[in-house]
């Protein structure tokens, strides 16, 4: 559906996007993750045939169009991270424009303002909308073609907890259609919920491309568990150091690596060397953290 080929885009001398080779098949919901910077607007664009390649090809479609063709437009609708609406027009003004610049039926207007959930507001002027109801509004926007392809990048960054609810849904809406989504994030969250798979993009340059599941299992991989004791002896702290694999002081603390289902063992063998436990916290493993061991190949 979607086929980046060795896609490069630069800037003058800024390198944006670096040899991306990615395949995104039909009916697959695929995730682009990266920090800020790292190439993401740049590759969904390419996809939305806003952005020309450097070098290397973008192609959509049964037809493998050139993302840059004309007649791709209709594979694909795509939301920008930034949408922007004349604050003069209603809601459902801004909806019939683009309604009839896609050559969509009438009745699709109706249906894209229900799902956005603008609670009554799209006969009002877009300049009383928040900042989440604009980001609803172009979600409609991007729904009302039937594109066998959805485009989004950056889509849950202004949206509030009603938004994120409808985002969700139209995606799960598309992915039971069998279409094909494409969207940006840096948000674990909406991947978790959504994707298939995921895409790194670290620094222009594609770093990894695993299931949900996997990040998921490597982030918790990652993880760590501080364990802050009463006071403790040498003989006790040096008990648990042999006995705890990767355990290492932090003044009162002792902090253990790895994933949630070895924290009870972890507990029971401080209790087991004469610990007393105070209080503890943990946390999962971060994705800035990730993004940097994928740069370095450790992951």
């Amino acid at each position: 559906m979607i086929h980046f080929r060795a896609f490069t885009k630069r800037y003058g001398g800024h390198l944006a996007v670096d040899a991306l080779t990615l395949r995104i098949e039909p009916g697959e919901v695929v995730a682009l993750l990266g920090p800020n910077g790292s190439g993401k607007t740049t590759t969904i664009k390419a996809a939305a045939g806003l952005v020309r390649p450097t070098s290397g090809t973008v192609v959509l479609g049964a037809s493998a169009l050139p993302a840059t063709d004309p007649r791709a437009r209709t594979v694909c609708s795509f939301l920008p991270q930034r949408v922007a609406f004349p604050d003069a027009l209603t809601g459902r003004e801004v909806i019939e424009f683009y309604r009839r610049l896609r050559g969509v039926p009438a009745g699709r207007t109706d249906v894209v303002l229900k799902f956005a959930s603008l609670n009554g507001a799209g006969t009002q002027s877009v300049g009383t909308y928040s900042g989440g109801m604009i980001q609803r509004l172009g979600l409609a926007v991007a729904m009302l073609p039937d594109a066998p392809a959805l485009l989004l990048d950056e889509p849950t960054a202004a949206l509030d907890p009603d938004g994120l609810a409808t985002f969700y849904t139209l995606v799960d809406e598309r992915r039971r259609r069998g279409a094909t989504v494409f969207f940006s994030s840096h948000q674990l969250g909406d991947t978790e919920r959504l994707a298939d798979r995921v895409a790194f993009l670290v620094a222009g340059r594609l770093a990894a491309v695993l299931t949900t599941a996997e990040v998921l299992a490597r982030l918790a991989d990652r993880g760590s568990m501080r364990v802050r004791l009463a006071a403790a002896d040498t003989t006790t702290r040096t008990r648990m150091m042999v006995t705890i694999p990767g355990a290492r002081w932090i003044g009162d603390e002792i902090v253990v690596g790895g994933p949630a289902s070895s924290r009870p063992a972890v507990l029971d063998a401080i209790r087991a060397a004469g610990g007393e436990i105070t209080g503890l916290c943990s946390e999962e493993g971060r994705l800035d953290a990730f993004y940097r061991e994928l740069v370095g190949g450790d992951a």
